[in-house]
C-alpha cells in the first residue's frame, strides 16, 4: 500500500503545479475561493481515481482507459481516443510543459515570447534527438527528478514561512485584486470559477494512471482506497502549502499577474540564489516529464499503429536502439505545430490548456459513463474493487466531467477550437478509413486481479 501511495503521488505531481496557480488567481475573487477550489478539486479526482480503480481491477489491461472506452462504446470510440491521445493529450501535454519550462527559463534569461516559443521548440527537439539514439534514464534517476518535484514544492513552503516569520507583507495586497470576470452577472462568476477549476484539475491530472494499480494490489478491496485516498490527501496538502506561500510572499494579484510564481517567491524571500535554484528544479522536472510521455506516448502510438491496418506506417520500430521512431518524429512534429500556434496566440501554457481540456474531458464524461454501462451490461464479471455509494459517485464524477467539459468551451478561445477541430479530423479519419482504422485486437478477456 504505501508503494502504492508513492507511485500515486509521483504519478500526479508534475511540473503543472508551479503554473497553473497564477491561471487559477486570476479567476477568483479572495484566498478562501482559490483554497476552496484546490480542495475540491483534490476530493473531485479521488472520486474519479475511485471510478478507474473499479474498472482497472474488472478489466486489468496496459491500455487503460482505451480499453475500457472500447468495451463500453466499441472499436470505433476507441479509436478517436487513441487519436486523441496522440494528436492532443500526449503533445498537447509535452508542448504545454515546454512553455513551463521557457517560462521559468525566461524568469533568468528574458527571451520575450517569440525567443521563448523557440526555446519551447528547441527543448523538445533535443529530448527527441536523445531517445532516438537510445539513451535511456534509469529507474534510480526518474525517481531522484521526481523527488525534486516534492522539493520545490516543500522550498515553496519554506519561502513562505520565512516571509511570515520576517513579517514581510505580501509584494500585493488582498484587496487589490480583481478576478476577470467581475461584475454583478452570476452567470460571469459561475464561467469564471469553472474556467478556474479547469486549472486545477489540470494540476491534478494523473490519477486516472494511479488507479490502474487496483490490479495489483495486494489487499484487492481496500488497499487501492487507502492508496488512492492516502496519495491525493498528500498531494492536496502540497498543492494548499504551495498556494498558501505564493498568497504569503506575492499576494493573489501578484500571484495572478505572475508567470513563474514559484521563482518570484524564492528571489523574495532569498533572493537571487533561491531564484535560480527553483528555475533549475522546474526546468528539470518539466523536461523529465516531458521526456516520460514522450517514451510512453510513442509507445501508445506504435501499438495502436502496429494494430490498425491505415496506419502500419508509424509502426516503424527501430530494433538497433529500442525506440520505435516513426511514432517518436510524428508526436515532435505535432508537438512542435503546437508550440507555434501557442507562440502564435502569445497565449504559450494557457493557450495548450485550451487545446487540451474540451477532449480531455469529453473522454473523462465518457469513461465515467462506462462504469454504469458495463456494471449493467455485465453484471458478472468478478468486481475485486466497487465505488463506494454506487451509483451516486460515479454519476456526480460524471456530471462534473461534463460541467468541466462546458467550461471548457463556453468561453471558446483559439486552442479550444484548435482541439477540438482535430478531433473531428480524427473523426473524418474514421469515416475515410473505415474498417481500416480499427484496431483488430479485441480487449482482453477479463481475469481476476491475482491472476495478472
Amino acid at each position: 500500500m504505501w508503494s502504492a501511495i508513492s507511485v500515486c503521488v509521483g504519478m500526479v505531481i508534475g511540473a503543472g503545479i508551479f503554473k497553473t496557480s497564477p491561471e487559477v488567481a486570476a479567476h477568483v475573487g479572495s484566498d478562501t475561493q482559490l483554497y476552496a477550489l484546490w480542495i475540491a478539486g483534490g476530493v473531485l479526482s479521488i472520486i474519479g481515481a475511485m471510478c478507474f480503480a473499479e474498472l482497472a481491477a474488472a478489466y486489468p489491461d496496459t491500455g487503460g482507459d482505451y480499453s475500457f472506452l472500447h468495451r463500453a462504446f466499441g472499436p470505433k470510440m476507441a479509436f478517436l481516443f487513441a487519436w486523441s491521445r496522440f494528436s492532443i493529450i500526449h503533445t498537447g501535454s509535452m508542448a504545454l510543459l515546454a512553455f513551463v519550462f521557457a517560462d521559468y527559463v525566461n524568469q533568468l534569461l528574458p527571451l520575450g515570447p517569440v525567443g521563448g516559443g523557440l526555446l519551447a521548440g528547441g527543448i523538445i527537439v533535443v529530448l527527441v534527438l536523445v531517445n532516438l539514439r537510445g539513451l535511456t534514464i534509469g529507474l534510480t534517476t526518474q525517481l531522484v527528478l521526481m523527488a525534486l518535484v516534492l522539493l520545490g514544492l516543500l522550498l515553496a513552503g519554506a519561502a513562505g514561512l520565512w516571509l511570515v516569520l520576517q513579517g514581510t507583507p505580501a509584494a500585493t495586497p488582498v484587496a487589490a485584486h480583481l478576478p476577470t470576470a467581475t461584475g454583478t452577472s452570476p452567470y460571469l462568476a459561475q464561467l469564471s470559477m469553472g474556467t478556474a477549476m479547469v486549472f486545477v484539475l489540470l494540476a491534478y491530472g494523473g490519477w486516472s494512471d494511479a488507479a490502474t494499480l487496483s490490479a495489483e494490489m495486494h489487499d484487492e478491496r481496500r488497499g487501492i482506497v487507502w492508496a488512492l485516498l492516502g496519495g491525493m490527501s498528500i498531494v492536496m496538502a502540497l498543492y494548499l502549502l504551495a498556494n498558501w506561500a505564493y498568497l504569503q510572499g506575492l499576494g493573489l494579484t501578484g500571484l495572478a499577474r505572475s508567470e513563474a510564481p514559484a521563482a518570484e517567491l524564492l528571489l523574495r524571500a532569498f533572493g537571487t540564489p533561491g531564484e535560480v535554484l527553483m528555475v533549475a528544479i522546474v526546468a528539470i522536472t518539466a523536461i523529465s516529464v516531458m521526456n516520460a510521455i514522450l517514451i510512453a506516448g510513442a509507445r501508445t502510438t506504435y501499438a495502436v499503429a502496429r494494430d490498425t491496418p491505415a496506419l502500419t506506417a508509424m509502426a516503424r520500430w527501430d530494433a538497433q536502439r529500442g525506440t520505435p521512431v516513426a511514432a517518436m518524429l510524428a508526436m515532435a512534429a505535432v508537438a512542435l505545430v503546437l508550440v507555434a500556434l501557442g507562440t502564435i496566440t502569445r497565449g504559450g501554457f494557457s493557450t495548450m490548456v485550451d487545446y487540451l481540456s474540451p477532449v480531455y474531458w469529453l473522454f473523462l464524461t465518457l469513461s465515467a459513463t462506462a462504469v454504469l454501462v458495463l456494471r449493467q451490461r455485465e453484471p458478472t464479471v468478478p468486481r475485486p474493487f466497487k465505488v463506494p455509494f454506487y451509483p451516486v459517485l460515479p454519476i456526480v464524477f460524471g456530471g462534473s466531467c461534463a460541467y468541466m467539459l462546458w467550461a471548457s468551451l463556453d468561453y471558446v478561445r483559439a486552442g479550444a477550437l484548435a482541439g477540438v477541430g482535430v478531433l473531428l479530423l480524427g473523426a473524418v479519419l474514421l469515416a475515410v478509413l473505415g474498417k481500416r482504422a480499427v484496431a483488430q485486437p479485441e480487449p482482453e478477456t477479463p481475469a481476476p486481479a491475482r491472476d495478472v
